[in-house]
């Protein structure tokens, strides 16, 4: 069991490793060409980057966002997309993987892009 403990804890740092990569040069950029493409559709969101994940928030309220972070608590870590909307007093707030199965070092700049298109819906349309 300490060398299943050992094992956990190298997949973990080496995940931690590769999400700071995917951070960087995949999620950030990303997410901020996003929001300028919004931003030119008529919808203001801020882009944040807060402790080792990114945020994109809608201009009108800081509690509808959605947030793109490391699961460590998976064996092994995987990166997962947090959604929060605030609906009157209740909010409502759902949590998935970017993409499933799939190794935070495979993860592609399309990867968050459909994350992103799937997630964003109700926060720009209509009725949303």
């Amino acid at each position: 069991s300490r060398s299943n403990a050992a094992a956990r804890r190298e997949r973990s740092e080496a995940a931690g490793r590769d999400y700071e990569q995917f951070l960087e040069k995949v999620a950030v950029p990303v997410v901020q060409q996003f929001a300028n493409v919004l931003s030119g559709e008529g919808h203001q969101f801020h882009v944040a980057t807060p402790a080792e994940s990114v945020r994109i928030t809608s201009a009108g309220s800081a509690e509808d966002y959605i947030e793109i972070l490391l699961d460590t608590s998976e064996d092994p870590p995987e990166v997962v997309g947090r959604t929060s909307r605030g609906r009157g007093r209740r909010m409502v707030s759902s949590e998935r993987p970017v993409r499933e199965r799939t190794a935070v070092a495979e993860l592609n700049e399309e990867d968050v892009l459909a994350f992103l298109l799937t997630e964003i819906i109700p926060f720009v349309s209509p009725r949303g």
